[in-house]
């Protein structure tokens, strides 16, 4: 038998250096909007202290920069390279 090789050309990038750092900017803005989330803890755990849990930088600015960084994500995965 005979062999014959058979050359195999790798397969085009699926993203591009663009795509990666979309990915990379809308990574960054998810971890902002979590660290803004966090925190609220109580030195006194009998104590509420409504205005720390319910504040305008957890219920508002950080869901808000976690939707705008997935928002990002899609973006970066659907956009098509430049035409060269």
């Amino acid at each position: 038998m005979k062999e014959t090789k058979k050359t195999t050309t790798p397969a085009p990038s699926l993203f591009t250096k663009d795509n990666y750092m979309w990915m990379i900017a809308g990574i960054i803005l998810v971890g902002i909007g979590i660290i803004l989330m966090s925190g609220g803890k109580s030195d006194d755990p009998n104590v509420f202290r409504e205005n720390e849990v319910y504040s305008f930088r957890r219920i508002t600015i950080a869901p808000i920069m976690i939707l705008l960084g997935l928002g990002i994500e899609v973006y970066a995965i659907f956009k098509k390279p430049k035409a060269s």
